[in-house]
């Protein structure tokens, strides 16, 4: 990251120097699309991410500066009748709303330049990047005394709130609490989690990002959509099973029981869901005896469930899945939303140059684009630089 590009410009437009904070994007293993239905996932933190400069301003507005897009905003944070019109800046707007909303007294606007190296539209979480910067330095600069998952529930909320996405918790839990060689396995119903070491390259194997570079518009709400069809299926088990508040606490006997009440769609998406809890909780236990041939299968399986059941891969990266497999790759799934974006690869490291090259060489070919490639370093969450 190329803090020194962001703090010319911060000196440029404020004539002074602010703190510096910053926050990663990540990638998650297994157990996608799992936060939102009460069940597992196991993310880790990135060495890419979002860097802010921060400094108040004595005024009642907030002047912010995208350096990555050329674009700067200003806005108060009063109430949300402020709110800016720049899509950007609706993540800092809400993060400080957010943050007011739970008691936080913030009397003074402030300065601010960002920057990232987050690869956008790749899955890794760039706006939850950005709302954990933000939340992490008004806790850090105000002494707001906020635990630091309350501070991943203020960027969930900002993304409910006023960017209008129903996300579950786990991006902004991997960047506020991630750790170097560790991943986290996060209850997404209890908000419990443990830290998980990660170390591939001590069993031979390397992690990497496919990135098909393609992103897939849809029309209207797709992620929020697949939501819905779970609490629908979960609305229909609970007049035989009160106790269920999400899909995880489900048997799929359970669902199956209730497969004329909801239709065809609701079911696949519930069936996938609580398939997901099962199989991360086997790769979890399968990594931490550094069995990543088990794991890799279990990747493999979510794929087809997010490519059949769930619907949220596409032919770019079933393609990449489906080269995977033939380089003989361990495991390979989309990762993150979906509808474009990467597949994340866990590769025998003897396999690893051939499979880049390789999937580099068919995707050019098939689709007359790039693919990218990039590695995976697990790294440290939230944090102050300077």
């Amino acid at each position: 990251m190329n803090t020194q590009a962001i703090r010319e410009k911060f000196t440029e437009l404020y004539g002074t120097e602010g703190a510096m904070y910053a926050s990663p994007g990540r990638i998650n293993i297994i157990g996608e699309h799992t936060d939102y239905n009460g069940g597992f996932v196991l993310p880790g933190a990135v060495d890419k991410g979002m860097v802010a400069e921060i400094k108040f301003n004595g005024t009642q507005k907030i002047r912010a500066y995208a350096l990555d897009l050329n674009e700067s905003s200003e806005f108060g944070f009063a109430s949300d009748a402020d709110a800016p019109k720049e899509g950007w800046a609706k993540y800092i707007f809400g993060v400080i709303r957010e943050l007011q909303k739970r008691g936080a007294v913030i009397s003074e606007g402030f300065d601010t330049v960002f920057s990232g190296d987050v690869p956008l539209g790749a899955g890794m979480s760039s706006s939850a990047a950005l709302e954990s910067t933000y939340a992490y330095a008004m806790n850090d600069m105000l002494g707001l005394g906020f635990e630091k998952m309350e501070l991943a529930r203020v960027g969930q909320s900002t993304e409910h709130n006023y960017v209008g996405v129903k996300c579950g918790i786990m991006d902004q839990f991997a960047s506020i609490h991630g750790k170097a060689g560790h991943l986290m396995k996060l209850d997404c119903k209890s908000g419990e989690f443990e830290y998980v070491s990660f170390d591939p390259e001590a069993h031979g194997y390397k992690v990497c990002l496919v990135d098909s570079c393609v992103k897939h518009e849809l029309v209207g709400s797709p992620y929020n959509r697949r939501r819905e069809s779970c609490e629908r299926a979960v609305a229909a088990i609970q007049k035989n099973h009160p106790e269920v508040e999400f899909m995880r606490d489900a048997e799929i006997e359970w669902l199956n029981d209730v497969i004329g009440e909801i239709t065809q769609e609701d079911y696949i998406r519930a069936l996938y869901a609580r398939q997901e809890v099962d199989r991360l909780r086997e790769a979890c236990a399968a990594m931490e005896k550094g069995d990543y041939e088990t794991a890799g299968r279990r990747m493999y399986a979510t794929h087809v469930g997010m490519s059949v059941l769930y619907e949220v891969s596409c032919e770019e990266l079933d393609f990449i899945n489906e080269v995977a497999r033939e380089c003989g790759v361990t495991g390979s799934r989309v990762m993150g939303g979906g509808f474009g974006g990467c597949c994340i690869n866990i590769v025998k490291a003897d396999k690893y140059d051939n499979f880049v090259a390789t999937v580099q060489k068919k995707y050019k070919e098939k689709y007359g684009i790039d693919c990218k490639i990039y590695p995976v370093v697990i790294s440290d969450g939230a944090r102050k630089l300077c």
